[in-house]
């Protein structure tokens, strides 16, 4: 039996950011989405989602749903049979961008919760193209879901997220780094540099997409997560 597939999707976004991937992986595999809404710590989060966690599966995460799929595989290798993580990084978040999220967090909380994440939006970048007004109101529809609340402790959890190099040293199993060639917060040359760390590991440059490829470039990203989930498990 195939193990399942568990997307984790990013900051102030839902599991619509995962929608193309999970419409056509589910035709050919168990999936399961896991909301980060209410994810304040990385850590006792990732700890509550393996009480409900299949006992193995494969696990895929984008920025802040990467740092948990990371936490995940820290606690518990012997059930993740597979990572890919998606502009994700993999480092503690430096004291200068934390400290950038107060006033972020303030003006989300004090009515410019719309203006917030539009800069933020556009801080991380979206490739140009036909699409791109769609992308940018599919991800304002998902946070304004979401709403200040989830944007607090969300911003809290990137804040306090732990550092994963010593985990991307330790991984054995197929592991994919993907990133969208116009991303500005997660560049591709520090993916890169992720991916090195990562025995094995396929690194992979969605050129067409910025921050969110699985939305700009939706059939690219669904190949190599197809050609991820085919690649052959390595003895442990």
């Amino acid at each position: 039996m195939l193990d399942p597939v568990l997307f984790l999707p990013d900051f102030m976004t839902d599991l619509r950011l995962f929608g193309p991937q999970i419409r056509a992986l589910s035709a050919e595999r168990p999936v399961m989405g896991l909301p980060v809404a209410r994810c304040e710590r990385i850590e006792s989060f990732a700890s509550d989602l393996l009480s409900v966690a299949p006992p193995k599966f494969a696990v895929v995460g984008q920025g802040l749903g990467g740092a948990v799929a990371l936490e995940l595989l820290r606690r518990a290798e012997d059930r993740v049979s597979r990572i890919a993580l998606i502009g994700t990084s993999f480092r503690a978040e430096p004291p200068s961008e934390a400290s950038d999220r107060e006033p972020q967090i303030i003006a989300a909380s004090a009515g410019r919760f719309d203006e917030t994440i539009r800069e933020l939006i556009g801080a991380g970048g979206l490739a140009p193209g036909p699409e791109r007004g769609a992308v940018l109101a599919e991800l304002m529809d998902m946070a304004r879901d979401l709403g200040p609340t989830a944007f607090r402790g969300q911003s809290r959890a990137l804040q306090r997220r732990p550092d994963h190099q010593a985990t991307l040293r330790a991984i054995k199993v197929p592991a994919l780094v993907m990133v969208g060639r116009h991303d500005r917060i997660c560049l591709p040359k520090r993916q890169d540099v992720m991916a090195e760390l990562i025995r094995g590991a396929v690194f992979n440059v969605i050129e067409t997409s910025g921050r969110f490829p699985t939305l700009e470039a939706p059939e690219a990203v669904t190949t190599a997560l197809r050609s991820w989930l085919s690649a052959p498990l390595a003895p442990r």
